[in-house]
């Protein structure tokens, strides 16, 4: 038996003897396990199952385990990944540091930095916010003009912060924050981290087409932050924020992973409530072709994701290819929304639940809640404009 051969059985052995069968369901939101002070388990077999992976670092499974990560190399983070796929086992944490701060933190941070914050991210103990875009500074991000002005051995910051994401029940975020306003755009920005209860931060919620309100404003009245919070070089926040962004875009090309799912198959679902002819084929043929061309982009999705790991396992990896998946990954999560809606039917305008169909108003809600992937993390224009640029090499004009 190979070293992962090994591996992958030890992995199904734990994951057999610490995965309860309530824990290896399809998730829905109530039952998402999020980080921080404020944390609600919805069962015991949830809070067993977020200790085990949390003990085992395998919440952070490629982590250097002195922060309390797993420490496991791509490939045995792939194998654990497949497995879990394999027994439908929830993700034990959901966090911002999880996906993006901390791989920026340990690609930016210092000693003291990383210490203090990784291993808080890996246990969930803190929960974190996105403080980049503002009213006044979406796709051009770079015109932020939250300010943070120099008070000797700590900054205070001023402005408001827009989209981010449950910050209302957050304890600390990470900002972009503008710290000379004399210099052009990108060149006079810095990476803060800043506690959700220091004096003067405050949020209020934004209604969503959902019916949700997990976004929100976020005002900084004269906030003071330690100088100690400064993640980088001051004035060089850019080169942090690009780092996090890499892991964003990616984190929403695979969103669907992490998401409240409803357990539906496309042609599963068609021939619940669609007619079929003689030859048990679906009888609407646009649609049919819809499904068809959804199935055929799925597995193309899926054999670029093995490509990009392999390429990356032998040290080869493509730069051009990481640009795709975050804009093919939530267009075709978008465009299978659109599917289910076209097969549900006159059943699709459900909006409030009923407990003869709660499937059918979770997949119309996810209609509308996915609507936020191809703006959150850039937008599809941004990322067009990334390809053409950064991967085929196009001029400007």
């Amino acid at each position: 038996m190979s070293e992962m051969e090994k591996f992958r059985a030890e992995v199904r052995a734990f994951l057999e003897a610490h995965c309860p069968p309530s824990q290896r369901q399809p998730i829905i939101r109530e039952e998402q396990i999020w980080a921080g002070k404020k944390t609600q388990f919805p069962s015991e077999d949830a809070r067993q199952w977020f200790e085990a992976m949390r003990d085992k670092g395998w919440t952070a499974p490629e982590w250097p385990t002195e922060y309390g990560g797993g420490g496991l190399t791509p490939e045995q983070a792939r194998i654990l990944q497949k497995e879990m796929a394999r027994m439908n086992c929830r993700p034990p944490l959901y966090d911002m540091g999880l996906w993006m701060l901390g791989p920026a933190l340990l690609a930016y941070g210092n000693d003291a930095q990383k210490a203090t914050h990784i291993p808080r991210i890996v246990r969930g103990e803190a929960r974190w916010a996105q403080g980049y875009s503002e009213p006044s500074a979406g796709s051009d991000l770079a015109s932020l003009k939250t300010r943070a002005d120099d008070h000797g051995d700590y900054f205070v910051v001023n402005g408001t912060k827009i989209w981010t994401t449950r910050a209302d029940v957050a304890d600390w975020i990470f900002c972009l924050v503008r710290t000379d306003p004399e210099a052009t755009k990108q060149q006079g920005i810095s990476f803060l981290l800043i506690d959700m209860e220091s004096e003067g931060v405050s949020t209020a919620p934004i209604q969503l087409i959902s019916g949700e309100s997990e976004f929100c404003q976020t005002f900084f009245d004269n906030v003071k932050v330690p100088k100690d919070n400064l993640v980088g070089e001051l004035n060089e926040g850019w080169a942090v924020a690009k780092e996090l962004l890499k892991h964003e875009r990616k984190l929403m090309g695979t969103m669907e992973s992490i998401t409240e799912k409803v357990d539906v198959g496309l042609v599963e679902l068609a021939r619940e409530h669609l007619a079929f002819d003689e030859n048990n084929k679906l009888s609407d043929r646009e649609l049919r072709q819809g499904i068809a061309r959804h199935l055929m982009n799925d597995e193309a999705m899926a054999s670029l994701n093995e490509r990009m790991f392999h390429e990356f396992k032998a040290g080869k990896s493509d730069p051009r290819l990481p640009m795709l998946v975050k804009h093919l990954g939530t267009s075709e999560l978008q465009r299978k929304d659109e599917l289910i809606l076209r097969i549900l039917g006159n059943q699709g305008l459900s909006w409030e639940s009923d407990r003869t169909s709660p499937n059918i108003h979770r997949m119309v809600r996810n209609w509308a809640y996915n609507k936020a992937h191809t703006i959150a993390g850039g937008t599809s224009e941004i990322q067009l404009n990334i390809i053409a640029k950064r991967a085929l090499g196009l001029p400007d004009q």
